[in-house]
């Protein structure tokens, strides 16, 4: 893990930390059987694979 050198500074510790913005996950339309899910985009082969049961999710 990367250690900074020196002190940060509070202004620019908060400064660094308030530009991290979370995006909402992206979700693709999967046709399991014959009903349609809306999964994640990274699950997509898991659930086409039989590896996710996305029937348990709601």
């Amino acid at each position: 893990m990367a250690v900074p050198k020196r002190r940060m500074s509070r202004s620019n510790t908060r400064h660094r930390r308030s530009a991290w913005k979370a995006t909402a996950e992206q979700l693709v339309p999967v046709k399991v059987g014959d009903e349609t899910y809306r999964v994640p985009r990274r699950l997509v082969r898991a659930v086409q694979r039989g590896y996710f049961d996305v029937s348990r999710l709601g």
